[in-house]
């Protein structure tokens, strides 16, 4: 189960939901619906942490809800 935080909106420009995981850098998914967009965040996620085990890159402890000044 993905324990990290996502941020999800509609992009106009795009058609489709953007889901970002501000915790993870650069990982980002998007779908034509909000499930949809849940779910390629779900595999980004995944695919995101074996890629930098696999580069010896520290992987970030999920910290839950991230507050914004």
């Amino acid at each position: 189960m993905v324990r990290y935080e996502m941020i999800i909106y509609w992009s106009e420009k795009d058609k489709a939901f953007i889901v970002e995981v501000p915790e993870l850098s650069g990982c980002m998914a998007d779908g034509e619906s909000y499930e949809e967009a849940i779910a390629n965040a779900q595999i980004i996620i995944q695919e995101w942490i074996e890629t930098a085990k696999e580069l010896d890159r520290p992987v970030p402890e999920p910290k839950g809800r991230l507050i914004y000044a």
